[in-house]
């Protein structure tokens, strides 16, 4: 979606061919990856509006882009080479984002996957301090479309009483503020009977311009007072929102990631390139955005995998009746991590949240192959077979199934990593993390699992019990 604003005051049929003229050169630019391209020009007319309708005029438009499925470039050569076109048409004011998807929607995720939040109270300061962010995320080749919370603003008159004037003609501010409304808004002045409704009658002024503004004459029981006696006029540039968290005012920088550069390395960079800035008292900056949720997201998965595995420790002591096999049997979960963290590295892919959820899952997957070889080498230590001899005939009698019970997981899951069908992206990484610890559990299990329970029952003697 391409939000484009020109100059205030275009005409609408001025902003009608800006934007054909964006679209052909749009479809010149990418050809064949262009699925459709459509456009809307000029304010809503529908009945339904939201808060952005409220900055549609003339000067503003819409363009939405479908991309084709079977397209070369990537979401993020895409809107790099749009910023880089759009950039170079003058007075031209464009807000570039990708479309939210279902699951998005569903997340409540914000519209760019980077935000920089610059809190403070005055709103001209925090103005210029997120603009002054904005500059040094603009020197980032990582960073595309950035742009600020304080953009696409109307333009608005302040009208500031001076109170001492306004006293010395004994005039106040509501009266000044109603008569203003009555030149601006124009003033009821009675009823109409329309077959048999009554309709109220209001009596409106044409459109004051500024110069018209300033020469508005105020009556205050039969006096006339110039509006410019008692206050001062001026132009300025309205925020299009003013946003808060936890009672602090904010401003907002949102970017897009250029290419597939790694999540975590752009934030470094932000956060390298944000110290050389000096804030004042009482201002401070946060990155949010995907990165809070991630952190977030991280902080509770990081608890929930302690959980699994404390809870599988729990399931085992209480099936194994001791709390020394089951410490063996629980090793595989590091030996399956080493796998999924390898696959990630040799693949180049980032380490996300999905990815912890199939880590997490292999903390009840993995240990199943170790479950398998201590309790066949304890049931023959049981029959009154040696330590070592029970070890080597348990590994050889449970290789088969221990491996058939891998394998049939691994080709289960590969389907996923494909790419088929909407959201594949998202489903891959837990695939990815699944199959890797796999792999490694289940060779790593067939080796190291077989040493440590060697260790730990020389070193502590456990009997063998019957297992449920």
């Amino acid at each position: 979606t391409l939000d484009v604003k020109m100059p205030e005051g275009t005409d609408l049929a001025v902003t009608d061919r800006t934007v054909a003229h964006i679209e052909q050169a749009i479809a010149d630019m990418f050809g064949d990856d262009i699925q459709m391209i459509y456009s809307k020009a000029g304010p809503s007319t529908g009945l339904t509006t939201d808060e952005s309708t409220a900055f549609e005029d003339e000067n503003t438009a819409q363009i939405y882009i479908v991309l084709s499925k079977e397209r070369d470039v990537s979401s993020g050569e895409f809107l790099a080479r749009m910023n880089t076109m759009l950039g170079e048409i003058p007075d031209l004011e464009f807000q570039l984002a990708p479309e939210q998807s279902e699951l998005q929607l569903t997340l409540n995720a914000d519209v760019a996957p980077i935000v920089v939040e610059v809190k403070g109270e005055d709103l001209d300061q925090l103005q210029t301090l997120t603009k002054a962010v904005r500059r040094h995320m603009l020197n980032m080749p990582e960073l595309v479309n950035v742009s600020t919370s304080f953009e696409q603003g109307r333009p608005q008159i302040d009208v500031t009483i001076d109170r001492l004037m306004a006293g010395l003609h004994n005039i106040s501010v509501n009266e000044v503020a109603t008569q203003l409304a009555d030149y601006l808004t124009g003033r009821e002045i009675g009823e109409w009977d329309d077959q048999g409704e009554m309709k109220n009658m209001t009596l409106r002024l044409p459109r004051l311009t500024m110069p018209e503004l300033e020469q508005v004459v105020l009556d205050n029981n039969g006096e006339k007072i110039p509006l410019t006696d008692i206050a001062r006029l001026s132009v300025s540039q309205a925020p299009r929102e003013i946003n808060r968290r936890n009672q602090n005012r904010i401003g907002k920088v949102s970017a897009h990631i250029n290419g597939d550069v790694a999540f975590d390395h752009v934030v470094y960079r932000i956060e390298k390139q944000l110290r050389t800035m000096e804030f004042p008292s009482g201002y401070r900056y946060a990155i949010t955005g995907e990165e809070q949720q991630r952190r977030d997201s991280f902080s509770n998965l990081k608890f929930a995998l302690i959980l699994s595995v404390v809870l599988v420790y729990m399931v085992l002591a209480s099936l194994f009746e001791s709390l020394i096999h089951p410490l063996t049997i629980i090793l595989t979960i590091p030996l399956a991590a080493v796998g999924s963290i390898w696959l990630f590295f040799f693949l180049g892919q980032p380490l996300n949240v999905m990815a912890y959820i199939g880590i997490i899952m292999l903390a009840g997957i993995a240990v199943n192959d170790s479950i398998i070889l201590v309790d066949a080498t304890l049931q023959l230590q049981r029959d009154g077979m040696p330590r070592i001899p029970a070890i080597v005939e348990a590994g050889k009698r449970r290789i088969r199934p221990i491996i058939m019970t891998s394998l049939t997981t691994i080709l289960a899951l590969l389907p996923l990593t494909f790419g088929f069908g909407e959201g594949a992206a998202l489903r891959a990484p837990m695939a990815y993390a699944v199959i890797g610890g796999l792999v490694t559990s289940t060779l790593l299990t067939l080796v190291v699992i077989p040493c440590v329970f060697l260790l730990m029952d020389a070193l502590f003697h456990q009997k063998p019990k019957s297992t449920v």
